[in-house]
């Protein structure tokens, strides 16, 4: 069966005429925003759901008691602001996030660099780690209440279940993806399998351990107000709970929005100190 073109059909000869540049596809990513046209979009996304909620709250749709205005929950963030209560709640969570985070990182660094790197220590480890990471950490709050009490141990603790087995797997996968090559490498150098992984093998893989460790803080936030929830007396997820047991929607909107806000800075200062250490790397965001 003949397998000619069609007649008039574009072929590999005649698709560009003679003596033509030839033609650029188009990419099917779209070219990177320079920072003002990345920081002017942003700015508009948050100003469009501004706008929709101020017109869902004007249209009556919804009652105030469950949706109230923008207005109402700023002037409830402003009054919680005069009497000093929002500073402290903020400050008392910044404080324990950092410990659980912290502690956590610690702590999953050597022990996800090593099973990213020995066979038999990630045969042992990652496991493990599988197996505890898909238990809901909601599940242990009434046993580290049991464990440690009720103080700060108990939410440093509540983070840490959080965030440290995650923290392993991804930075053992971070490791692995470092070319072999560069082992050999240092092999070649005469280095022993130490200094390989001190001096190579974790420098190298930094930017992709940075960025979990990035993508870890915004957990140790949200597993944060969990255990803030149960068994509190200060910080901003036990007063979303008193402001629940009054109706005080305003209040608890309020507390959301600053979780996020205060989420969004330390992403962004996280952001900042990747391209800092590592802007050796293109493309880096």
């Amino acid at each position: 069966m003949s397998t000619a073109p069609v007649q008039g059909a574009p072929t590999a000869e005649t698709s560009v005429p003679a003596g033509a540049p030839p033609r650029r596809r188009r990419s099917a990513v779209s070219p990177r925003l320079t920072r003002a046209q990345y920081l002017t979009t942003a700015v508009l996304g948050f100003v469009g759901l501004l706008a929709i909620w101020t017109a869902i709250t004007l249209s009556g749709l919804v009652n105030p008691l469950f949706l109230p205005s923008p207005l109402a929950v700023a002037n409830a963030l402003v009054g919680q602001a005069a009497n000093g209560q929002l500073l402290e709640d903020v400050t008392v969570s910044t404080y324990r996030v950092m410990c659980g985070y912290l502690l956590a990182t610690v702590m999953a660094l050597p022990i996800g660099l090593l099973a990213g790197s020995f066979a038999r220590v990630e045969a042992v480890v990652e496991p493990i780690m599988d197996f505890i990471r898909y238990m809901p950490v909601v599940a242990f709050v009434p046993l580290t209440i049991l464990w440690v009490g009720t103080d700060d141990a108990q939410k440093f603790l509540i983070i840490w279940l959080g965030t440290f087995f995650q923290q392993v797997l991804m930075v053992s996968d971070a490791v692995r993806q470092v070319p072999s090559s560069f082992r050999n490498l240092g092999a070649t150098l005469g280095l022993s399998r130490l200094q390989i992984l001190i001096r190579i093998v974790f420098p190298s893989s930094l930017p992709r351990v940075w960025d979990a460790l990035r993508i870890s803080l915004g957990w140790a936030w949200t597993w944060l107000v969990v255990a803030e929830l149960v068994a509190a007396t200060s910080g901003m997820g036990y007063r979303i709970t008193q402001a629940q047991r009054f109706l005080a929607t305003d209040i608890i909107i309020g507390y959301v929005l600053v979780l996020g806000v205060l989420g969004l800075v330390f992403d962004q200062l996280m952001r900042a100190g990747g391209r800092s250490l590592f802007r050796y790397q293109k493309g880096r965001s």
